[in-house]
């Protein structure tokens, strides 16, 4: 089942952030609560999640970007998209993507941005399949 994540929902996908490039769960802190809080309050951040069994076993966060261009609509950003490694190619993450979509629509954005670390040709292949090119932009990255 694709739904957007609730309160208690935290520590499953902080477990499930480390099939994603996190190489342990963050300690327990007032600026972790405090983060957590202030992405569940914001109505322009999603963070979607897929489960089975009633486990979280995929997601990927949808950030909707208000704008002055494109006629005054909004974009949506697509970040941390992860599937647990017992659950890949099932179609869960695909699930979430859909999701963000729909959500995506629904704000009238004009468009959908998602960067991947990935130079899996499977990876690539999964996004182009999710309806995303890499011909229209090209991305920079400043790590800070």
């Amino acid at each position: 089942m694709v739904r957007e994540a609730k309160k208690e929902d935290l520590l499953e996908i902080l477990k499930l952030y480390l099939y994603l490039h996190e190489e342990s769960v963050p300690e327990q802190s007032i600026h972790l609560a405090d983060t957590w809080e202030q992405i569940i309050q914001d109505q322009n951040h999603y963070i979607i999640v897929n489960e089975i069994d009633e486990k979280i076993v995929s997601s990927c966060v949808c950030v909707i970007i208000p704008n002055l261009t494109r006629n005054v609509r909004p974009y949506a950003f697509i970040e941390n998209v992860v599937t647990h490694a017992s659950y890949r190619e099932q179609g869960f993450a695909s699930g979430c993507l859909e999701y963000a979509r729909n959500i995506a629509k629904e704000h009238n954005c004009y468009k959908i941005m998602l960067l991947t670390g990935s130079k899996d040709q499977k990876t690539l292949d999964f996004y182009k399949n999710a309806g995303y090119n890499n011909t229209d932009k090209t991305a920079f990255i400043q790590w800070l």
